[in-house]
């Protein structure tokens, strides 16, 4: 057998698996991209830094960036840590996955609450992502009298649409 015919033939073949593996890897999985996502919303709901963040794991705010845009994958106990230092459970990093992306990666469809449609999300995908929205939360759990932060909720709740 000629071997530079074979050596030819078996580094043609890993250029191609070589370039369909790097294009697989550059894009971020979505499911990392939505741990990602969760992650942020819970550290900017907490009004955390990265910087933060990052030391209470023994990691730089730049490793905290790139958990958050889904481009570093969260092992299992990285995710441990995170679910301890964040205050929520692990399921919450999964929570709020789109029944489609769930689906197609082996996953379970999202439960739901009886009678709530399946599109069913009047304020858009990013709503709890806007800095508008965790500013707002902030400041409603900075309220300390309960009988005023009921009043707030009350308030902006009168100034909305009435539910059906």
């Amino acid at each position: 057998m000629d071997t530079a015919a074979t050596t030819k033939g078996k580094s043609g073949m890993a250029g191609v698996e070589q370039l369909l593996g790097n294009d697989r890897e550059s894009r971020p999985s979505p499911i990392d991209v939505h741990v990602g996502s969760r992650i942020r919303l819970r550290r900017t709901l907490l009004g955390m830094s990265q910087e933060r963040l990052g030391e209470s794991l023994g990691l730089t705010f730049q490793q905290v960036q790139k958990y958050e845009r889904g481009v570093n994958r969260v092992g299992a106990s990285r995710l441990f840590d995170l679910s301890r230092v964040l205050d929520v459970p692990i399921s919450f990093f999964f929570d709020d996955m789109p029944d489609a992306l769930a689906s197609n990666f082996g996953g379970l469809p999202s439960r739901r609450q009886p009678g709530q449609a399946d599109n069913q999300d009047p304020f858009g995908d990013d709503t709890l992502s806007r800095r508008e929205t965790l500013e707002l939360v902030r400041a409603y759990y900075r309220i300390t009298d309960p009988s005023i932060r009921k009043r707030v909720f009350d308030l902006i709740k009168s100034m909305g649409p009435s539910e059906p």
